[in-house]
């Protein structure tokens, strides 16, 4: 089985004046390569746990599959998964998805678009969103707080992101916690994908970070009516937004938020 989301060490911690040796716990990142029938698609940094949902979450994302169903998820395609220590996963459609154009450059933990298709290509494919209905906003600014109540690993160790997909009285249908805020949304929407539940349909998207271009880009591809983050949204954000039909709302804490698009 993956090794734990967590590794823990020693440090040297100062309080009050003084220093005393203590345990401390920290999240695991890995690097963990991508193939799509066989194909690379790329490597990316990422909280090994749910690697699965991961790799179908980005090949659905970035229109990888195209429509192809996916038949089956594996680790490693050349030898053993121990031998690949669960570092490799391939996703099958049996040929059906084109051959990928593999990544450029390695995806840090902060940024999931790096030597990927331009903006234009990821959003072309894409129709609006149609007859959404997006929650209450008194349901969108409760979202953080339900959220955070149920990031386990983020409890432990402080140092990774949340998203979460939910239905419009606010009930958390899928949460999913990585160093690598795309990958936390890619593993929420693989699981999604992975359990016949595509389009999202009425549902929303939470994010703990800010409300980049590319999450927009991934709620809309995954046909979420409204994206919920807890930070600011950038302008390209806004744009791709009011473009895909979504509602978005950012600085959702303390039981408030900005909303940045017009409700259908």
């Amino acid at each position: 089985m993956p090794r734990g989301r967590t590794a823990t060490v020693l440090v040297q911690r100062y309080q009050q004046g003084s220093t005393h040796r203590a345990p401390d716990e920290l999240a695991v990142e890995e690097p963990l390569e991508i193939r799509l029938d066989e194909h690379l698609v790329g490597t990316t940094m990422r909280t090994p746990g749910h690697d699965f949902e991961l790799a179908v979450g980005l090949c659905h994302g970035d229109g990888l599959l195209a429509g192809a169903p996916v038949c089956g998820v594996r680790y490693c395609a050349t030898g053993s998964a121990l031998d690949t220590e669960y570092n490799v996963v391939t996703v099958d459609t049996g040929g059906r998805a084109p051959v990928p154009a593999p990544r450029l450059a390695m995806t840090s933990a902060s940024c999931g678009l790096c030597g990927n298709q331009t903006i234009n290509e990821l959003c072309d494919r894409l129709e609006p969103i149609e007859d959404a209905a997006p929650a209450p906003l008194d349901v969108l600014a409760s979202m953080p707080d339900r959220v955070t109540a149920e990031q386990g690993l983020f409890a432990r160790t402080g140092a990774v992101h949340a998203a979460a997909a939910f239905a419009d009285d606010g009930t958390i249908v899928v949460l999913r916690e990585d160093v690598g805020r795309h990958n936390a949304v890619d593993k929420v929407v693989g699981r999604m994908l992975l359990d016949g539940r595509m389009p999202a349909g009425h549902m929303g998207l939470f994010v703990s970070g800010r409300a980049s271009f590319e999450m927009v880009q991934k709620a809309w591809a995954a046909g979420f009516s409204s994206l919920v983050a807890v930070s600011a949204p950038s302008s390209l954000a806004v744009d791709t937004a009011r473009r895909a039909g979504i509602t978005l709302a950012g600085f959702a804490r303390g039981g408030g938020l900005n909303l940045y698009t017009e409700r259908g």
